[in-house]
């Protein structure tokens, strides 16, 4: 397994949001981890993207556990590994994301690792919570996942 190098996080941020899907994330540690709070309650991480100057970040909105999933459901007090990270706020609290990693460089602390999977299907969908533009398709999972947050 890889480690994604720096520069996977230098490009155009839909690229990159589609590319995201099917690798590992791990917290332990290329662009930054932008870490905020959300309704008072919850907290969300995106990646930064573009290059230095350029907005740009990719929400991380579910993952598919594959280790560490009792600490997971103890952080969640939750025993349905399919409710453990399937939504922004959920996966924070399971990976035990907090708003003291704002800021950090992507490896230290979060690490976004590469197995080899490949991604059959990618499906789009206006995002989630934005009233504004919906015409635009920046919503992107892996169809039929049921590793995806719902709506």
């Amino acid at each position: 397994m890889k480690t994604i190098p720096p520069a996977f996080f230098n490009r155009n941020t839909t690229l990159v949001a589609q590319e995201l899907l099917g690798k590992i994330i791990s917290v332990n540690g290329y662009g930054h981890v932008y870490v905020y709070l959300i309704y008072g309650m919850y907290e969300c991480i995106n990646f930064t993207t573009e290059k230095v100057g350029e907005p740009g970040a990719v929400l991380i909105r579910a993952v598919k556990p594959i280790a560490g999933i009792e600490k997971m459901k103890s952080r969640r007090k939750c025993d349905k590994i399919d409710n453990l990270c399937s939504g922004p706020g959920k996966l924070c609290q399971a990976l035990g994301i907090t708003r003291e990693m704002n800021g950090l460089k992507i490896g230290n602390k979060v690490t976004v690792y590469d197995d080899g999977y490949v991604v059959k299907k990618i499906s789009t969908s206006s995002r989630i919570g934005i009233k504004d533009a919906l015409d635009l398709q920046w919503r992107f999972f892996v169809e039929g996942s049921k590793w995806t947050s719902k709506v």
